[in-house]
C-alpha cells in the first residue's frame, strides 16, 4: 500500500479491499479467542469436571480428534484436490464426515490403550491429549502455510506476471518457482525462529497444557482455512509485527509472558486454533491466522479466569453467605496478563502504517537512485 500511494497516489489503493483487511484485525482474534473458549469449555465440562475424568477422556478424545481430520479432509477435497476431482459442498463434506468417524474409531483403542493405569486426576489427562495436540498442530502448520505463504508471494507472483505479459488483471498465473520459494522461506523462518516463538507462545500469554493447547490450534487452523476458502483477505500478520517490534520481544511475549500455559491448555489453543484457521479459510472471510493464534490464547486465558471466579464464589456460598470477592483475590485470579495484551493491540494496531511508511521510503529511494 505504501509503494502504491508513493508511486500512484491515494487513488491506487484499493480502499474497499483495505477495510476488508482491517476488519480481519477484529474479526480474528475476537472469532479464535470465542472458539477456543468454547472448545475449552467443552472438555472441561465433558471430561475435566466428571467425577471419572479417565474414563470421560476415552469417549471424548477420539471424538474431537475425528471432528479435526473431518474437517481438514473436507477442505482439501473442496480446496488442495480441486485440480484433480471436482465435488459440489455437500459431497466434500459428506467425504469429511465418513473421514471423520474413520479416524475417530482408530483412535478408540490408541486412547483407551493409553488410558491403561492412569490415575483418575487431571495430570493423567496431559498422556491421552498429545497425539491429538501434535495433531492439531500439524494442522495449525498446514494452515498457516496455506495462508501466509500466499500471502508473502503474491507481490512476487504478481510482478512476474506484469513483467511476462503486461497483463495487471486479478487473475495472475502463479509460477511453481515463486510457490517454492515460499515455501522456502516459511521454513526457513520456522528453523531460525519456531523453538524460540513456541516457548513463548506455550508459557508466557497464558499458561497451557495440551487440553487448551489444542483448542487453541483447531478454532485457528478452521477459521483461516474457512477464510481462504470464500477468498477473503487473510493478513500474514507475524511478519509485520516481527518487523514493527522484534522477533525476540514478540517471541518472549507471546509464549509465556499473556498467561501460563500447560499441556492441556496447549492442546485446546492449538485445537481452536485450527479449526479456526480452516473455517475460515473455507469460508474466505477476512482473518490474520497469527491473530486468531494469539486471540484463542486470550480465549482459553480468559476462560479460565471467568471459570476460577465462578467456582471461588460457588465454593464460598456453600459455606457462607456469598460476598463480594477482595480486591486482591481478583487481581491473582487475572490468569491473563493485561501489560502483554495491550502490547500486542499496539502491534496491531502500528503494523500497517509502519509497514506503509517503510513500504513508501524504500520506493522513493530507489526512485532517487535511478534518476
Amino acid at each position: 500500500m505504501g509503494a502504491g500511494i508513493a508511486a500512484a497516489g491515494l487513488s491506487a489503493v484499493n480502499w474497499e479491499k483495505m477495510l476488508q483487511i482491517a476488519a480481519s484485525w477484529i474479526i480474528s482474534p475476537v472469532l479464535g479467542g470465542i472458539i477456543a473458549a468454547g472448545f475449552l469449555w467443552f472438555i472441561k465440562v465433558k471430561i475435566i469436571y466428571r467425577d471419572n475424568k479417565i474414563t470421560a477422556a476415552k469417549t471424548w478424545v477420539p471424538v474431537l480428534v475425528g471432528i479435526m481430520g473431518g474437517v481438514f479432509t473436507s477442505y482439501l477435497v473442496l480446496k488442495g484436490f480441486k485440480t484433480l476431482i471436482k465435488l459440489n459442498f455437500s459431497t466434500a463434506l459428506s467425504v469429511g464426515f465418513v473421514a471423520g468417524v474413520a479416524i475417530w474409531l482408530v483412535m478408540i483403542p490408541i486412547v483407551r490403550g493409553q488410558a491403561k493405569g492412569l490415575e483418575n486426576r487431571n495430570k493423567s489427562l496431559k498422556k491421552l491429549f498429545s497425539i491429538p495436540l501434535i495433531a492439531s498442530a500439524a494442522l495449525l502448520s498446514f494452515a498457516h502455510g496455506a495462508n501466509d505463504v500466499a500471502n508473502a508471494v503474491g507481490p512476487l507472483a504478481a510482478i512476474v506476471q506484469a513483467t511476462k505479459s503486461g497483463d495487471y488483471g486479478s487473475a495472475v498465473t502463479i509460477p511453481l518457482w515463486v510457490m517454492v520459494i515460499g515455501a522456502a522461506g516459511i521454513s526457513f523462518g520456522l528453523f531460525l525462529f519456531g523453538p524460540k516463538l513456541i516457548r513463548v507462545v506455550g508459557s508466557q500469554i497464558t499458561k497451557l497444557n495440551p487440553m487448551r493447547a489444542y483448542c487453541v490450534a483447531l478454532s485457528a487452523a478452521v477459521t483461516v482455512i474457512v477464510a481462504s476458502w470464500l477468498g477473503l483477505p487473510v493478513s500474514s500478520t507475524h511478519i509485520a509485527v516481527g518487523a514493527v517490534f522484534g522477533v525476540p520481544k514478540l517471541i518472549r511475549v507471546v509464549g509465556s509472558q499473556i498467561t501460563k500455559l500447560n499441556p492441556m491448555r496447549a492442546y485446546c489453543v492449538a485445537l481452536s486454533a485450527a479449526v479456526t484457521v480452516i473455517v475460515a479459510s473455507w469460508l474466505g472471510l477476512p482473518v490474520s491466522s497469527t491473530h486468531i493464534a494469539v486471540g484463542a490464547v486470550f480465549g482459553v486465558g480468559f476462560f479460565r479466569e471467568w471459570d476460577a471466579v465462578r467456582r471461588a464464589r460457588r465454593q464460598r456460598s456453600e459455606i457462607v453467605a456469598p460476598l463480594a470477592m477482595p480486591k486482591e483475590e481478583r487481581r491473582r485470579r487475572k490468569l491473563v496478563r493485561r501489560s502483554h495484551v495491550m502490547t500486542i493491540l499496539a502491534a496491531w494496531i502500528i503494523t500497517v502504517p509502519a509497514a506503509a511508511l517503510l513500504s513508501a521510503a524504500i520506493f522513493w529511494i530507489i526512485q532517487l537512485s535511478m534518476r
